[in-house]
């Protein structure tokens, strides 16, 4: 499966001691960041899809920071060299990763497992509350080709 096209994907780096960890996940210095947003956290329990949406200029930075969850992306977007890709990523305490989400780039996530899974986003640009930057899809309806039901086998 290619990666569409101008997701990133960050491994991200533990650092473990006899107290804890400290997990950093998103830099200044990193080559993909361009500005600060702002930070929040959304938190999906077991189970439950929160999703589609996209943003017309909003770049998400996806991190899940507790249990874990499946983010999933549909490229939309005409011209784009991977239109009508599909990219699934299991995220969070199996796998410290970041996701950099371009605009106009379909998302959606699903909680996985017995826990909530908490994740935290550092969008590029403040929620405008007037002029939400936030376009949304129903996940069960047919117009992303994709089933949010678990694939066993």
């Amino acid at each position: 499966m290619p990666t569409i096209d101008g997701v990133i994907i960050k491994k991200l780096k533990v650092i473990p001691d006899e107290r804890g960890f400290l997990m950093e996940m998103l830099r200044s210095d990193d080559d993909f960041f361009r500005k600060f947003g702002q930070v929040y956290l959304s938190v999906a329990y077991p189970g439950v899809v929160k999703g589609w949406h996209y943003h017309k200029e909003q770049t998400d930075h996806f991190t899940v920071v507790k249990g874990m969850l499946k983010v999933v992306l549909y490229d939309q977007r005409e011209g784009s060299p991977t239109k009508g890709e599909i990219n699934e990523f299991f995220m969070g305490d199996k796998n410290h990763i970041l996701i950099v989400i371009p605009p106009m780039v379909v998302h959606g996530v699903k909680g996985l497992g017995q826990e909530a899974g908490y994740l935290v986003n550092v969008p590029d640009r403040p929620y405008d509350y007037e002029s939400p930057d936030e376009y949304r899809i129903d996940p069960n309806g047919d117009e992303i080709p994709y089933d949010w039901d678990r694939k066993d086998g």
